[in-house]
């Protein structure tokens, strides 16, 4: 089962991904955990990157791609994978297709997480990330994070750069300006699914298990 998925920044692409690889067994292709480790660890690429993502800008087109079809070698794709945060452009769904076809693979679904744009400027302004373990919260939805301590570990909570206001508002027009054309594109080869994104966790993974086991018979 290949997947992928769509959907605005804030929501829930990361959460739905993490529960789709602990239920079906399938390897989560983030491009956003693979461009910030590139980052943390200082390569040049992670630098230039990083120029990128700060502005709430997209990464250029020949970095990512050259990111995903390396990691769509990797033997655990095999079994399955899930395509989080890739691609963001037309342009990059153009290239994806060739290099599926040229590793004889192909998408099963392509599902779109929609949620309300006032909700998405909430939940990413309120989230937080601890700095010794990696972990998400969202100080709206657990206030026991106000604080700044991280719950699991202890470590120190913060807002990431792309999480302010301003680049917030930035990321959403880029999305809608690059990234919303995608799902025409994919409806039109008749891949796309929507879910509605505004209800809860569970909720929303109830509807897309629904459309992976669909697609699965």
């Amino acid at each position: 089962m290949n997947l992928m998925l769509l959907g605005a920044p804030g929501a829930g692409k990361g959460t739905q991904a993490a529960k789709l690889v602990e239920t079906y067994h399938l390897a989560h292709i983030s491009t956003g955990d693979i461009l910030r480790a590139a980052v943390a660890a200082g390569t040049p690429l992670g630098m230039t990157a990083k120029s990128y993502m700060d502005k709430g800008e997209l990464v250029p087109d020949l970095v990512v791609i050259g990111l995903v079809k390396a990691r769509l070698q990797e033997p655990d794709t095999a079994a399955g994978f899930i395509l989080d945060g890739f691609p963001r452009t037309v342009a990059q769904a153009d290239a994806l297709d060739k290099e599926l076809e040229a590793l004889g693979k192909q998408l099963d679904a392509v599902i779109s997480v929609e949620v309300d744009r006032s909700a998405l400027i909430d939940r990413l302004t309120a989230r937080r990330t601890c700095k010794a373990c990696g972990a998400i919260y969202n100080v709206l939805a657990q206030p026991e994070t106000a604080s700044g301590v991280c719950p699991a570990c202890g470590g120190e909570l913060f807002q990431r750069d792309d999480d302010t206001v301003e680049t917030v508002t930035n990321r959403l027009a880029v999305y809608e300006r690059s990234t919303a054309p995608l799902i025409d594109y994919y409806s039109k080869k008749g891949l796309l699914r929507r879910v509605d994104g505004n209800r809860s966790v569970e909720d929303v993974f109830a509807q897309i298990r629904e459309i992976v086991e669909s697609a699965a018979r």
